[in-house]
């Protein structure tokens, strides 16, 4: 394995602009921002070397790791089912699809025989278009296309040694071979997804959410593989026939530069490693007095942007100013267990209802974390003298997206504008009109993490 290139800052003042991507699955086009000349401005990005081309994708297939080859594994198999991500994950599952149903077909399974659960989790249900985008225009033609519903068609497979019911959904539960494609990326209840974790994609509500209420998050980017959420996962892969899966590694274009096949459990720590290194971005110090963190490739919708990429916006110290990019292609979006703005009528009761069940049977638990609202509660006390700075968020458009979706008219602790010269005039007066602005740029910061 080739290692990581450490994560390095640049800037480039002769061409006054910052280059970024924009637009995950609507365009991923390059966007240009024009850089005033008071901005001394440091970029920072994964450096994960070169795209893989489909001749190397297809010889990881060939060499799965402490495992046979998928087409040997499912010789014989007449109800395969593919489990992969959905939108709201940057995996390009397109890429490695070809390979795979070359390995089916070889095996004797025609295209048309293997389906495909696109695992959705509490997410909302994917646009007309989601599977062509995810798997290529010829997978999404000739396989079954299932789309996961937490609530419905699901399979009850009985308890983890955690206590978290498995509810699954019907098509992974009546399955006879079953492999997942997914990538590895910082997530803030496990510290990083990947392996296991895509088995929560075809979960019912209830497991999903004993899974989070469960468990204690050990935060974003930490890497650790060996908690609980994590392990409780591994028991539910192991439960429902997940043994093997497909992970890939991206860098800052949405482009494949590591890929590992076969036992998750065997290569998992391996790779999580390399992303760990990979993703890795130093966080903002005292001097910063602005921070723009880019939510690309996770900018899909304001739901996910904010749950993804604006844990590097609550790092920047107090006094400066915060800009969040996000296209929201999709506008709002949806998460069933944590919604933004769009929740049902007694939706935060039933979670607490739902939590505190859970945790009258772990006394210790539940003493835990009465301290630790409490003292949150202190800590926002004593900052609230000190009102913080709004969120910009600046939204650009796009020729795949015409007419951008809607955003809420208002939208606590966020400014939504269009207009980058807007942006640049509000810093201005939230700094005070200064000669020089210390700017840190995060360019893919729902990839990224802070260590």
């Amino acid at each position: 394995m080739i290692p990581p290139t450490p994560i390095a800052a640049e800037s480039n003042p002769a061409s006054r602009e910052v280059r970024l991507r924009t637009g995950a699955w609507y365009g991923d086009r390059m966007l240009a921002i024009p850089i005033p000349p008071s901005w001394d401005v440091g970029v920072f990005s994964p450096r994960v070397g070169k795209r893989l081309t489909d001749e190397q994708l297809g010889a990881r297939l060939e060499a799965p790791v402490r495992q046979a080859t998928i087409r040997e594994l499912c010789r014989g198999k007449t109800r395969p089912v593919v489990i992969t991500d959905d939108l709201n994950r940057p995996t390009p599952a397109s890429r490695v699809m070809p390979a795979l149903l070359r390995q089916f077909k070889d095996a004797g399974i025609a295209p048309q025989n293997v389906a495909i659960v696109m695992a959705s989790g509490a997410h909302g249900s994917p646009g007309a278009h989601a599977f062509a985008k995810k798997l290529g225009v010829e997978a999404a033609a000739l396989c079954k296309l299932h789309v996961h519903d937490c609530q419905r068609n699901l399979v009850n497979m009985g308890r983890t040694s955690f206590g978290t019911p498995v509810l699954v959904n019907k098509a992974v539960a009546d399955s006879d071979f079953l492999v997942g494609i997914g990538g590895i990326y910082p997530n803030h209840t496990a510290g990083f997804g990947g392996g296991s974790k895509l088995a929560l994609g075809v979960l019912g509500f209830r497991s999903i959410a004993t899974l989070h209420y469960r468990h204690r998050s050990v935060g974003w980017g930490t890497p650790n593989s060996l908690g609980s959420f994590r392990r409780d996962l591994d028991e539910i892969a192991q439960l429902i026939g997940l043994n093997t899966t497909v992970s890939l590694l991206l860098n800052a274009d949405r482009e494949v530069v590591q890929v590992r096949c076969g036992n998750h459990r065997a290569y998992y720590a391996d790779l999580l490693g390399w992303a760990k290194e990979a993703y890795r971005a130093p966080a903002p110090d005292d001097r910063t007095d602005v921070v723009i963190s880019n939510a690309y490739p996770a900018d899909l919708s304001l739901t996910f942007a904010r749950m993804k990429a604006f844990h590097l916006l609550n790092a920047a110290p107090l006094h400066a100013s915060k800009i969040a990019i996000a296209s929201c292609s999709e506008g709002l979006g949806f998460h069933a267990l944590f919604p933004f703005l769009n929740a049902s009528k007694y939706h935060q009761q039933r979670m607490m209802a739902m939590h505190a069940r859970m945790l009258l049977g772990e006394p210790n638990e539940l003493a835990r974390r009465v301290v630790a609202r409490l003292a949150r509660q202190l800590s926002f006390r004593r900052r609230a003298s000190a009102p913080a700075k709004p969120i910009w968020l600046f939204r650009p458009g796009g020729a795949d997206t015409p007419h951008l979706p809607a955003l809420p008219a208002q939208i606590p602790g966020i400014r939504v504008t269009s207009s980058w010269d807007e942006v640049v005039e509000a810093v201005s007066r939230e700094q005070g009109d200064r000669s020089v602005l210390q700017v840190r740029v995060y360019g893919c910061a729902s990839m990224q993490w802070l260590g």
